[in-house]
């Protein structure tokens, strides 16, 4: 088990601790931000589904 003697210690994590703490923040973003895009990108591509449908049924109806 790990101690530190702070929490400035913990935090600087031997000298690591950007590395760790920028590590952590990055995927933390990344977590947070691909359900917004994915969530987006649906939407986009049923709304561009759908002209296509409608689309297609002008062309085979005349």
């Amino acid at each position: 088990m790990i101690y530190w003697n702070s929490f400035a210690d913990f935090l600087h994590m031997g000298g690591y601790g950007v590395y760790v703490w920028g590590s952590f923040g990055v995927t933390a973003l990344i977590m947070l931000v691909e359900p917004i895009v994915v969530a987006r990108n649906r939407k986009t591509t049923i709304a561009r589904l759908k002209r296509q449908l409608r689309a297609e049924s002008r062309t085979t109806s005349e």
